[in-house]
């Protein structure tokens, strides 16, 4: 039987002085998997034990009785990590309020070491090809931390919580390091469709990866990408309202507020739920219609009391509660009844058949199951849900009343439309609502995504490569035969730098560049669209021959100066050229041009992605009906477009020094257009690198410049 471990920050148990389960969604999504799987969880205990021997009781019993194996964080862990980087700094920002967001490095610290343990319990705990389920934002370096220590792993990781626009997330200082952990994962699961939209946006802005409407290309592997919207356990609620509890609570509320009109209001008392708007709303409804016969009951369930925002947050509320009741109060009726706490599930469930109007209003909310807990509970068909058109459900449930919770008068509009909405149309809407909700329970979302991870193909766990390409197969390299290595510099051996002056030899780099040079059976060709001054400037102190602006210059290795490799090349297009790429250049911040002795270049890589591609993709059409009658070549690689002589090109001269130097065997790597003609010019014993995605003509392929100088680095230490 396959091993599926459940990964959260907290286990679904209270330990006390005895230790007891505690319900919740992810709890009754997961029951299925029990018979299908050996099923196991791991998360924090909830307790701050420091006692060895009462933390081996706690986690022998966890493990015999529920198969949950625990973690134990310090009281400074649970202040720096939990209330501190998740709470202070990561919640306010994921839900589109930054100015919520503390941002402390020690926090960060205890961020990094918390989910070091976790990855470390993982770890000992698993066998080969276990499937690993990861819950949320306080874990969202485990992944990465996980695929580094076991890479045999299926890794899944769901997002709890809204991925906010990159305009947003590009705020968090670690944002690179959150990104970076979160793409160790094999599959990301989001609530919405919009939330991988602003993944994939963030992934492309801050780390610079393609990506598909599903997939991201990672350096080690691709990363599938999917919307999976949580869901609640229909059939306990169904089966809640079968019992006698349930009976007797609806019967004595129904006693209590006959005559009257119910609204429901459901959360966690959290800054994110849009409460003091929604009383305002509250406010000028019942001044508008002058109405004293409806209650709005608050359910606020106690939240991260330890943070200052809740803290006020509970007294703003209180203080707008108590000044309605005081102002608009009969001696019949209070219009607000706030409770500030829990209640019993019975007693939730008969308040939700009851209530004539639920208001579900979030600022922003990943999903919130409260609209789909009201709705089931609506056996009658009957009932209205008004809905935020910021919470991930109301993509589900566009037959609830949806409103904008920042607009004060449309939602006291709602409130008197869901009061007055004939019941035809009420049971029409209701109906359509909770056959969604049943059909799509919190068992069919947690399938669902398993079964999605677990039919991930091997092939696409592993880098991105045409065929498996090891060091040592690259063994001959060490061989008496004579080797020619032609390789690319941006983007095959250096990374893409947006300043393309930073671009110069890293201490990593220049360590493989010692080591090359010191194989007599090599000779190495740098081989760039740069220009000659770049690469004597980066590379004059190395044992290389260089070759500048694609091919159009050469120098040798023990050669002072530079030769013109093709004496006769028409260059009288390039003043017109230029005039265009200016043009384009001033139309999108963030791009340049660069004029070349042999060629013009219009860089867009600190442009906006989308828009710089598209302005690319317009200025390629332009070119090539400008230039359809004239020798050049129009190269659109990775965010460059660039315009050289039809008669230069890297294969051209790559194929001229194999032939002049009647070298055995040729390597050559690079990473976009202007590097298929090298690939194309191979022999069938030279081996050709594609660097990076995309089609080509390439034997092989590796992720990225990284993967490239290891491979190059073990093959030349086997």
């Amino acid at each position: 039987m396959q091993s599926l471990i459940n990964v959260s920050n907290r286990l679904p148990v209270i330990v006390a002085d005895t230790i007891t389960p505690s319900a919740g969604g992810l709890v009754s999504a997961l029951e299925g998997f029990h018979a299908d799987y050996d099923f196991q969880w791991i998360g924090w205990a909830g307790a701050t034990e420091d006692d060895p021997e009462m933390r081996k009781r706690i986690s022998r019993e966890l493990q015999e009785r529920f198969g949950y194996t625990p973690l134990f964080l310090s009281q400074e862990d649970v202040s720096d990590f939990y209330t501190g980087f998740s709470n202070s700094s990561l919640w306010p920002l994921l839900h589109y309020l930054p100015s919520y967001a503390r941002f402390n490095r020690r926090w960060f610290d205890a961020y990094i070491n918390v989910n070091g343990a976790f990855a470390q319990t993982v770890a000992g705990r698993v066998r080969t090809g276990n499937v690993i389920w990861i819950h949320d934002y306080h874990l969202m370096l485990l992944p990465g931390l996980l695929r580094e220590q076991r890479p045999d792993l299926k890794i899944g990781f769901f997002f709890h919580t809204p991925f906010p626009s990159y305009e947003i997330f590009r705020c968090h200082p670690n944002r690179r390091e959150l990104l970076e952990g979160l793409l160790g994962a094999d599959l990301i699961g989001f609530h919405t469709s919009d939330y991988v939209r602003h993944f994939r946006s963030t992934v492309q802005r801050v780390l610079g990866l393609t990506s598909e409407i599903n997939t991201i290309i990672a350096e080690s592997h691709t990363v599938s990408i999917g919307v999976y919207p949580i869901s609640i356990p229909s059939e306990k609620f169904e089966a809640e309202m079968e019992s006698e509890a349930y009976r007797s609570h609806l019967n004595d509320y129904r006693r209590i507020y006959e005559g009257k009109k119910i609204v429901l209001n459901v959360e966690r008392l959290d800054y994110t739920k849009g409460v003091p708007r929604r009383l305002d709303a509250i406010e000028r409804f019942l001044i508008d219609s002058g109405r004293r016969d409806v209650v709005f009951i608050f359910i606020s369930v106690p939240s991260r009391e330890s943070v200052a925002a809740y803290r006020d947050l509970r007294r703003d509320i209180e203080s707008k509660v108590s000044k309605i009741n005081g102002e608009l109060s009969t001696i019949e009726n209070a219009p607000i009844h706030f409770i500030h706490q829990a209640v019993e599930f019975s007693q939730l469930c008969a308040l939700y058949s009851l209530a004539d109007a639920a208001m579900v209003t979030p600022l922003i909310d990943g999903m919130n199951l409260v609209a789909k807990e009201y709705v089931i509970c609506r056996q009658n068909n009957d009932g209205v849900l008004i809905l935020s058109e910021f919470a991930g459900a109301a993509q589900e449930l566009p037959q609830a009343i949806i409103v904008n919770p920042y607009n004060i008068e449309q939602m006291a509009h709602a409130i008197r439309q869901a009061l007055e909405m004939p019941a035809q149309e009420r049971e029409k809407r209701m109906a359509s609502m909770r056959r969604r909700v049943q059909r799509y329970n919190a068992q069919r979302w947690a399938r669902s995504f398993i079964e999605d991870l677990t039919s991930i193909p091997e092939a696409q766990r592993r880098p991105a490569i045409a065929l498996s390409l090891s060091p040592e197969m690259l063994a001959p390299l060490l061989s008496q035969e004579r080797w020619a290595l032609f390789l690319d510099y941006d983007g095959t051996l250096a990374e893409l730098r947006r300043d393309p002056d930073e671009a110069y030899p890293d201490p990593a780099l220049a360590d493989l560049f010692e080591a090359l040079q010191k194989r007599p059976n090599l000779e190495v060709y740098v081989i760039s669209g740069r220009t000659r001054q770049d690469m004597g400037r980066w590379l004059g102190d190395f044992d290389f021959h260089l070759v500048a602006e694609h091919g159009f210059y050469f120098k040798h290795r023990n050669a002072r100066e530079w030769v013109q490799f093709e004496s006769h090349v028409d260059l009288s297009w390039k003043e017109r050229v230029a005039d265009i790429l200016v043009h384009y250049a001033d139309q999108t911040p963030g791009s340049f041009v660069e004029e070349k002795t042999a060629s013009v270049a219009w860089h867009y890589r600190s442009a906006d992605p989308e828009f710089g591609a598209w302005k690319a993709h317009q200025l390629v059409i332009e070119l090539q009906e400008m230039l359809s009658n004239l020798p050049v070549e129009i190269n659109h690689g990775s965010k460059i477009v660039e315009i050289n002589s039809i008669l230069i090109n890297k294969g051209v001269l790559m194929q001229h020094m194999k032939t002049l130097n009647r070298y055995d065997r040729v390597l050559c790597a690079g990473d976009d257009v202007t590097d298929e003609s090298m690939f194309r010019a191979a022999g069938e014993r030279d081996i050709s690198i594609k660097v990076g995605g995309g089609e080509t003509a390439a034997s092989y392929r590796v992720a990225s410049p990284g993967a490239l100088r290891r491979l190059l680095s073990n093959s030349l230490e086997i």
